[in-house]
């Protein structure tokens, strides 16, 4: 059996990988990096365009991250933080970009402007609280809000001009969200590396045993076309494999894991491909969910960029499943059951029975129902024009609560090892839109060393704003969303919509 040693082995071919692999090859360029992948690509799962929305997370249109107080407030600490951390991304792939280590930024990226567009006299004024408490601060300065007809009209095309009778409806707009295709950026970048000889990235390999071996691990990989197997140690290890985290920290026995549990939820989207239609749209607009839905399932209308072509999506629609990935098992979840987990799902699954109830409910529901609440969006639609569009899977974390209950949790974690040997992703929202923020956090906690001294230079040359507070430095973050808006070319979307409907019509 063939054996092998690695500076760091990356599990898992998505965004968090790739992004990793690509900051420690910035920051200590002698190192090596080896990246495993099951698949027969990068990007197979949840980093895939087609199984997520493609959001650049960045608050500016999802409600659930400003949720309404008491006393008629809204609280935007969340909101202001995940703006942050998205601005942390963009400065990280413009660097990228001008260093030649990226193609041009439509490859992967576009301007998108993102609305919230909510219904009734009630959520209208929660809006508008939402926009006044949001825009006071800089990072949010741009958000601009509406309840006129001729503006609705303007800014919402498919959805405001079509309606005759409708209850009160208002919008916020920022023009500069974007639209991201987190697998084209993700294979981008690992051929980048792959070429520069900066990282080893081996598909269709499947790590079958994870054990501690002096102070770091001894990993055996399968190759699914051969059987071959070779021993790897290496000195640290990332899991960033979306739903196969948590098996893989229990296969590894790491007790910081104990007590942890997954909750998978699947998705579904309507998708249509009419270019012309996603150009008129040209937004992301997001709603308000379901009553016992999930956040992750908050209705929004979409336009995207796939390959190089315009297309709507809407959804999505989540649903219940026991897999841990869409090419998963449909036993992932009972073989995740432990004794020391067993407790916390049972908890979840008493305390949360409306909520499966809910996704059970949503599998089950045929075509005709997405297309009704797609209605509720676009009042004119031609059913044939849309299809059903199987969405990558999420898993949710669950975890023993301060009172050692069960608490079901929907944001994302890294959890690392006491002795910083080794590190993993878990959970979704905001996910992938904030991966360089997520990185930085897993090198801070476990390779600190490559943030002190020149690398920290290096790294502050990447991203200006690196420890720093954009939410305290008006004027550093003025300075570096003017370059990062230019750099990838996010300024002027409105500009950009017209030409690429010329280039349809």
């Amino acid at each position: 059996m063939a054996s092998f040693d690695t500076d760091v082995l990356l599990i898992g071919g998505g965004v968090m990988s790739i992004t990793l692999a690509s900051l420690i090859s910035q920051l200590d360029s002698s190192r090596s990096i080896t990246l495993v992948e099951q698949g027969r690509q990068l990007a197979g799962e949840s980093s895939d365009a087609w199984n997520n929305a493609g959001t650049g997370h960045a608050g500016y249109c999802e409600l659930n991250y400003t949720p309404s107080q008491g006393d008629g407030s809204v609280a935007i600490d969340r909101a202001l933080a995940i703006n942050e951390r998205f601005e942390v991304s963009l400065q990280y792939w413009s660097s990228l970009v001008e260093k030649g280590l990226l193609p041009g930024p439509e490859n992967f990226i576009r301007s998108v402007p993102h609305l919230s567009w909510v219904q009734g006299n009630d959520v209208c004024r929660f809006l508008r609280t939402r926009q006044r408490a949001l825009q006071s601060h800089p990072l949010f300065q741009e958000m601009e809000f509406t309840d006129q007809d001729s503006t609705l009209s303007d800014w919402l095309p498919l959805i405001h001009g079509a309606r005759r009778a409708f209850t009160p409806s208002a919008a916020t707009r920022v023009k500069h969200g974007s639209d991201v295709n987190f697998g084209s950026l993700t294979r981008l970048m690992g051929r980048s590396l792959a070429q520069n000889g900066a990282c080893d990235i081996r598909l269709q390999c499947r790590v079958t045993g994870l054990e501690r071996h002096n102070r770091g691990w001894r990993v055996t990989l399968t190759n699914y076309e051969n059987g071959e197997q070779q021993v790897l140690t290496a000195r640290f290890v990332f899991i960033g494999a979306g739903g196969a985290a948590l098996p893989l920290l229990q296969k590894a026995g790491v007790g910081e894991a104990r007590g942890y549990g997954g909750f998978p939820v699947s998705g579904l989207w309507l998708a249509c491909k009419d270019h012309n239609l996603a150009l008129k749209h040209n937004a992301k607009v997001y709603s308000q969910a379901p009553v016992g839905a999930p956040p992750m399932s908050v209705p929004h209308l979409d336009t995207r960029f796939i390959n190089g072509k315009a297309a709507l999506l809407f959804g999505p629609f989540a649903g219940f499943t026991t897999r841990f990935l869409k090419k998963g098992g449909a036993l992932d979840l009972i073989r995740s059951v432990r004794n020391h987990n067993l407790k916390p799902l049972l908890d979840v699954a008493v305390h949360n029975w409306p909520l499966t109830r809910y996704l059970i409910k949503e599998s089950l529901s045929p075509k005709s129902s997405r297309l009704e609440e797609l209605q509720r969006f676009i009042p004119d639609i031609d059913p044939d024009a849309w299809q059903l569009v199987r969405a990558g899977q999420r898993v949710q974390i669950i975890k023993p609560d301060h009172r050692g209950r069960g608490s079901l949790e929907f944001g994302t974690e890294v959890l690392s090892t006491g002795d910083g040997s080794l590190a993993a992703l878990l959970g979704a929202s905001p996910g992938a839109s904030t991966c360089v923020a997520a990185m930085l956090d897993v090198i801070e906690r476990c390779l600190p060393e490559l943030v002190q001294g020149p690398s920290r230079q290096t790294l502050q040359a990447l991203i200006p704003s690196y420890g720093q507070s954009l939410q305290l430095d008006y004027q550093l973050l003025s300075d570096i969303r003017k370059h990062t808006l230019s750099a990838l070319e996010l300024g002027n979307s409105m500009e950009n919509t017209q030409t690429e409907r010329s280039l349809y019509a």
